[in-house]
């Protein structure tokens, strides 16, 4: 079985709703958080794998369509990609927020698919989120969980941006 770690996108890998960027609705949109690409490369050093789990339900909505997503997404990777780091997979809820779908966040399931369709070990893997439906999501899966900001009762750390929590997350896992 091989290891993952999940990690949500706004807020976490890109900037959002801040003064330069409200929605990351287009490519030219998306703008790493800082340590971003070194602690992706470094997460890539010790896990099979490092997926994207995200909800956007501006697709649902109608402030996007969902190719619009497509190429926002394959722009981070291509961008990740030149920074030596390696995105593997993104999913995505492209539904309304309150459409009742399983995939949407805390919902498990776009988790679950991703370690289906690559052969990952839940229970040696991390969730890393900004949100408390990132964590729940993760806790429902079965992950360890990491939250990104002040503090999260759930979550397993916290911490205050992924490159401090990339560190972190290595060690954890070296200790199984």
């Amino acid at each position: 079985m091989k290891t993952a770690v999940f990690l949500d996108r706004d807020g976490v890998i890109n900037e959002v709703l801040t003064e330069r960027v409200k929605f990351v609705n287009r490519p030219k949109d998306l703008y790493f958080l800082p340590g971003v690409p070194e602690a992706i490369r470094k997460l890539n050093d010790y896990f099979d794998y490092i997926f994207v789990v995200t909800n956007q339900g501006g697709v649902g909505l109608g402030f996007m369509k969902e190719t619009q997503l497509q190429k926002v997404h394959e722009h981070m990777m291509e961008e990740i990609k030149k920074e030596g780091a390696i995105i593997h997979d993104v999913a995505y809820c492209p539904h309304k927020p309150k459409a009742g779908c399983l995939c949407r966040k805390p919902g498990s399931k776009m988790i679950e698919d991703l370690a289906e369709k690559y052969n990952v070990d839940l229970s040696k893997s991390y969730m890393v989120g900004d949100t408390d439906t990132d964590i729940q999501a993760g806790k429902k899966a079965g992950t360890k969980t990491v939250f990104i900001g002040e503090s999260d009762p759930l979550a397993d750390a916290t911490f205050p941006d992924l490159l401090s929590a990339a560190q972190w997350i290595i060690d954890d896992a070296s200790r199984e």
